[in-house]
């Protein structure tokens, strides 16, 4: 008998039965809340109380998913305020940072959620306003940043979370090539900035951890029907839904409150790739970090 399979599963199950219905007060800032699983994990959230701050780069598609969302937790008394940038470009990140320090007098949770896929055209390299890697920028980069910025009102908030949205598509960064000038391929571009996303998350839950904020990745679920997964080709497995459980179980489980630098496949604490335990590794990168966002 395959102990340890019958134990995650047990872990899954139990986790599984979180009360769809369950109220959370608490402010989450979701990014790339328009569409996908972020507007999904806003609508969940809102119904259950939550005090929702959405980001989106496309007005218009902000404006409607906020009107959804507010429907959606009216009767619950959620309240939903809006916050425009586009994470490809970081002085937008740090001025949607700022804006939010101004205007919130508090932030319970972060979940970093906006992603830009493997793309419709794979081999064709694209870049962010900075002039990097637009993978690594926008699911590394902005990410890493917006925590910064944000992280005195989260630790002033504390208890808080921040979830970061990662994937079990993880390939190893090559320091030789991190912006990946020769040989581009979108889904090896994606899945290094997602390993990328993981060792930060390990990092800052090891330089906070006495913060009362903590710093968990997941992988929410395979193959979710999103358009970049659809757009890239493959055939989605699973409902958005799926997804959001998980992810909705980092945000509010009073189980995991002290839970931090770990990395769940769905609702299972599980071993990331190789390359996030290297410390050689997780250094060259945090050096590469500080400088392309000094």
């Amino acid at each position: 008998m395959d102990t340890h399979s019958t134990e995650n599963r047990a872990t899954e199950h139990a986790a599984a039965r979180t009360r769809p219905d369950s109220a959370f007060d608490g402010t989450v800032l979701v990014t790339g809340a328009t569409q996908g699983m972020g507007r999904h994990l806003a609508l969940d959230l809102a119904r259950r109380g939550a005090t929702l701050l959405l980001h989106g780069r496309d007005p218009a598609r902000l404006d409607e998913a906020a009107a959804e969302v507010r429907a959606a937790g009216a009767g619950a008394g959620a309240a939903v305020r809006t916050y425009l940038a586009d994470l490809a470009d970081l002085d937008q990140v740090r001025a949607m940072a700022a804006e939010v320090r101004e205007r919130e007098p508090r932030l319970d949770v972060l979940v970093n959620n906006a992603v830009a896929g493997g793309g419709a055209d794979p081999l064709r390299r694209e870049v962010s306003r900075q002039g990097h890697e637009l993978r690594f920028a926008v699911n590394y980069l902005a990410p890493v940043l917006l925590t910064r910025e944000l992280l005195p009102l989260l630790t002033a908030s504390a208890p808080a979370r921040v979830v970061d949205v990662a994937s079990m598509g993880q390939a190893p960064i090559d320091f030789d090539d991190v912006m990946m000038e020769r040989g581009y391929e979108g889904l090896e571009a994606y899945c290094r900035s997602k390993l990328a996303l993981i060792m930060s998350a390990f990092d800052l839950a090891d330089r906070i951890a006495d913060s009362g904020v903590t710093v968990n990745a997941l992988h929410p679920a395979h193959l979710m029907d999103t358009r970049g997964v659809r757009e890239y080709g493959f055939t989605p497995a699973v409902p958005v839904e799926e997804g959001v459980r998980p992810t909705v179980r980092l945000i509010t489980d009073p189980a995991l409150a002290d839970v931090t630098g770990r990395y769940f496949d769905r609702f299972t604490d599980t071993p990331a790739h190789e390359q996030a335990y290297d410390p050689r590794a997780r250094a060259r990168l945090a050096a590469l970090t500080r400088e392309l966002l000094a």
